[in-house]
């Protein structure tokens, strides 16, 4: 609501977003694409995103993909990927994308018990988990079990018998601190459905120079297409990963 003219009240209808709630299809349902949930946490690494979903466009034959941003990660993208709102920018940029969720959608639709549960019904959804980047936070978070939003739900009730991937995202101070070295050893020792594709540690700066450093993004996305098996079903004329370093 609004004062208009004279002091009148204006009642101004702002556009909604398309209904959000997401229901994964029976998992017998014939498909012929490989389904990847991608998620960014509050990193300066999610500055490679846009990169990673270019690359990744050229196998939408054969893949179809759901981000997860958290509120931490948004403030590292372009305007263009979150105007109006994340969930319309981003899939209208990269039609690969088919929507970008955030904390604000996992309960919007939600009314009454036996509804259905956006982390829940994402982690059915996916093939494959890829936090891509994954800050020292949210390490923490997740070798605690915690349960903190969309993405703590996703990976706190995740299948284990499907792949989970994380490239850790730090400076050089972070991740040669000893608690970053607990962190990723229980991950390698008691998650043994998670792999951890490490920073190149020749890439950190020898200053503090605030930027995170995570495994080439290259690498990452060569890692994704290898172990879902999109390699045999590239587009005509793609060059291939190796042809892009």
């Amino acid at each position: 609501m609004e004062l208009g003219e004279n002091n009148h009240r204006v009642f101004i209808l702002k556009p909604r977003i398309a209904n959000t709630q997401f229901i994964s299809p029976h998992s017998a349902t014939p498909r012929n694409k490989k389904n990847l949930l991608l998620a960014c946490t509050g990193s300066t690494a999610t500055l490679k995103l846009p990169e990673m979903l270019a690359t990744l466009t050229s196998y939408s034959a054969c893949l179809s993909i759901h981000l997860i941003l958290s509120p931490s990660s948004l403030r590292f993208l372009p305007n263009t990927l979150t105007e109006p709102s994340p969930a319309t920018a981003i899939p209208t940029r990269y039609p690969i994308v088919s929507r970008a969720w955030t904390n604000d959608d996992e309960w919007v639709e939600w009314t009454k018990p036996g509804d259905p549960v956006l982390h829940i019904e994402l982690r059915k959804w996916a093939d494959m988990l890829l936090i891509a980047p994954l800050s020292a936070d949210s390490l923490s978070k997740m070798v605690g079990g915690r349960v903190n939003g969309l993405l703590g739900g996703v990976v706190r009730t995740w299948d284990v018998e499907k792949s989970m991937v994380v490239a850790p995202a730090m400076d050089a101070f972070m991740w040669k601190h000893p608690m970053t070295g607990v962190h990723v050893n229980a991950l390698k020792g008691s998650f043994d459905w998670v792999k951890v594709l490490e920073p190149v540690e020749q890439s950190f700066l020898p200053v503090d120079g605030g930027m995170d450093v995570m495994a080439g993004w290259r690498d990452v996305v060569e890692y994704v297409v290898k172990e879902l098996g999109l390699e045999r079903k590239q587009m005509d004329g793609y060059l291939g990963l190796r042809g892009w370093r």
